[in-house]
Formats: C-alpha cells, sequence, structure tokens
C-alpha cells in the first residue's frame, strides 16, 4: 500500500472542520500509510483549537501555519513538510466516504494519471433559504456551465480540471508547485500545466464528496467575484485564450451596463433591454423549477434565480477587473479576504 501525505489548507472553518476530521479518521486507508497535516492560515474563530484536539487523539494528525494565509501557499507548506509518495488535497468544506483515499490512489496507479477527483454532490451548510439555493446554483448547470465535477456525470472522464486533487509526489518535482500568486483558480493552472507537460486528468464518477458551500449570499459573491478576477491571469499564464464559457458571465455583465445607459436613449432599445433581462430571469427561473423539489420551500423560486444572478455578476466584475488590472500591469495580487 502507498504511503500519502494529505493536505489540508484551512482558514476560520469552525462550522465544517469537526465534519471534515471526523471523515478521515473514519477512512478505511491503514492509518501506519498515511499523515495528514492541516495548513492553518492563523485561524481567529476556534478552528486551531479543535484540530489540536485531534492532533492529541491521532498521531498521524498534525498541523501547520500558514501565515500568508493563502490556499496555494498552505498546499505548498504542506507538501514541502510531508514525506508521503502520494499527495491527496482536501477541502475543509467537504467530508469524504471511508474509501476514498484507496480509491483514489488505486486510479491514480492503475490509470497512469497525473491527477484524479471525483464528483461533487453540493449540500446546504444550514436549512435557511439562502443556504439551500446556493447549494442548488453551484451544481446546476446554469450557475456552473458544463462542470462535470459540479453538475456530476455517471462516465469516467479525462477532463482539464478535478475538485481537490491526488498527485505523486514526483510530479511537482517535474512541472512545479502550486503558483502563489492565484489566491483563486490555483488548481485550473496547476492541472493546466499538467496537461501542456503531456499529462492526463481523470474524473471518477465512482465516489463522491459531500461538500458544503457558502451560506451567505455575500460570501458566494466574493467567491466567484476571486474566481472571475484570477481567471485572465491564469489564461496568460497558461498561454491560452479564455473560453467560451469563461466569457458569458463578462459579456451578461456588459450587456447590462451598455444596455441600460442604451436603454435611456430610444423606446427600442428600452424595449429591447427589458427582453435581455427578461430572457434571463425566465432562464433562471425554468432551471430554479427542475432544480427544486415539491417538498421544498416555495420561496427558493425566487431566491435561486437571485443567487444565479449574483453568481453571475459577480465572476463577470471580477473578469473585467481581471482584464483590466493585466493591462496596466503584468502580474498582480488581490487581498487574501476570504
Amino acid at each position: 500500500m502507498e504511503t500519502i501525505s494529505v493536505i489540508c489548507p484551512t482558514y476560520n472553518e469552525r462550522q465544517n472542520i469537526t465534519q471534515c476530521i471526523e471523515s478521515i479518521v473514519s477512512s478505511s486507508y491503514e492509518k501506519d500509510k498515511m499523515e495528514v497535516v492541516f495548513v492553518d492560515g492563523m485561524s481567529n474563530d476556534g478552528t486551531r483549537d479543535i484540530i489540536i484536539r485531534y492532533t492529541r487523539q491521532y498521531p498521524y494528525i498534525s498541523m501547520l501555519d500558514n501565515p500568508k494565509k493563502s490556499a496555494p501557499s498552505a498546499l505548498n507548506i504542506g507538501i514541502r513538510a510531508t514525506t508521503g509518495n502520494i499527495i491527496i488535497r482536501l477541502d475543509a468544506h467537504a467530508t469524504y466516504p471511508p474509501d476514498y483515499f484507496g480509491i483514489l490512489v488505486t486510479c491514480l496507479i492503475n490509470m497512469k494519471a497525473d491527477n484524479v477527483g471525483v464528483t461533487i454532490k453540493s449540500l446546504p451548510l444550514n436549512n435557511s433559504l439562502t443556504a439551500n439555493a446556493i447549494a442548488m446554483a453551484v451544481s446546476s448547470r446554469f450557475g456552473v456551465g458544463n462542470s462535470y465535477c459540479r453538475i456530476g456525470t455517471d462516465k469516467l472522464m479525462e477532463v482539464d480540471t478535478v475538485p481537490f486533487g491526488c498527485f505523486h509526489r514526483e510530479l511537482f518535482s517535474r512541472i512545479g508547485m502550486f503558483d502563489e500568486e492565484l489566491i483563486r483558480n490555483q488548481d485550473d493552472e496547476f492541472n493546466a500545466r499538467i496537461i501542456k507537460n503531456g499529462g492526463k486528468i481523470f474524473l471518477i464518477p465512482d465516489i463522491k464528496v459531500i461538500y458544503y458551500p457558502r451560506d451567505e449570499v455575500s460570501k458566494i459573491a466574493k467567491m466567484f467575484y476571486q474566481y472571475g478576477l484570477f481567471k485572465p491571469l491564469v489564461n496568460k499564464k497558461n498561454g491560452k485564450p479564455a473560453t467560451i464559457r469563461q466569457f458569458f458571465p463578462l459579456l451578461f455583465l456588459l450587456g447590462l451596463l451598455f444596455g441600460g445607459a442604451m436603454a435611456f436613449q430610444t423606446n427600442t432599445f428600452l424595449w429591447i433591454y427589458i427582453c435581455f433581462i427578461g430572457l434571463y430571469f425566465t432562464t433562471a427561473v425554468g432551471f430554479a423549477q427542475n432544480k427544486i423539489e415539491k417538498h421544498q420551500p416555495k420561496g427558493l423560486l425566487l431566491m435561486l434565480p437571485w443567487v444565479f444572478f449574483v453568481m453571475h455578476i459577480s465572476y463577470g466584475w471580477g473578469y473585467l477587473v481581471g482584464m483590466l488590472k493585466l493591462l496596466v500591469h503584468s502580474n498582480f495580487y488581490a487581498l487574501v479576504n476570504r
């Protein structure tokens, strides 16, 4: 059995960390073949105390400090401090089935892959209307496009990215570490580097990770803004243009801005603008109706389109700011504001 190093970046994860760790200690993987490292960005909400309690109970669990607070910094700290032949990245917002580590390792080796990951099932962090709407939005095709790791698939697929990931340690010596300039989207850039160097990435449908997304609209707006903000920089680093899908939120935002300005010029532009907005929300409501089950609150039919709108506008605005920053500076950093 291969030795594995499990690395989980954390920062103020008090709501999630206990169930995350409990799923790890329930793993069927041999404990003497694994080390689990939580790399914490100096949390101040009690996360560190919870992790420390587990380190005292389970000798294979440890915690390291991450003064920079960002996820790529945490991952690089964890990789350098561990010794396992295989690196498995975790997210503190998720829980993992007992056979998760074993299946990833087996697939990585048997498929001669450079990275493997599984699909995500998003569940609300609590019973609030907002949390339920966000969980639905981030697993909807209208919300996230054809991101199969989020919307689900029944087929083993070769893909361009997967959530979290499982890698041979030697991969990092061969193509480099995670890019610490990218507070968001560092996994997209790293996976693009894998493919650029002739590697293969597979999405495994056999098991699912339970993921608990943010539970407030302001938090999801901030997250999608940062996704959009760093995407132009990722594309520049990878030396390839953006995909059409990445441009949709930006085009929608520009349509709202310029269409709104033109709507004051003539009645024709006003009606076109009204139809443009109406088409968007009609489509959003249609997708919402398909996602909402009969026993769920009727208020979701209003909340879910609003969450879609916030996600798309936030991503589009971030993308626009990211492009403008690249025109002024060749590189840029954003404040770590998670």
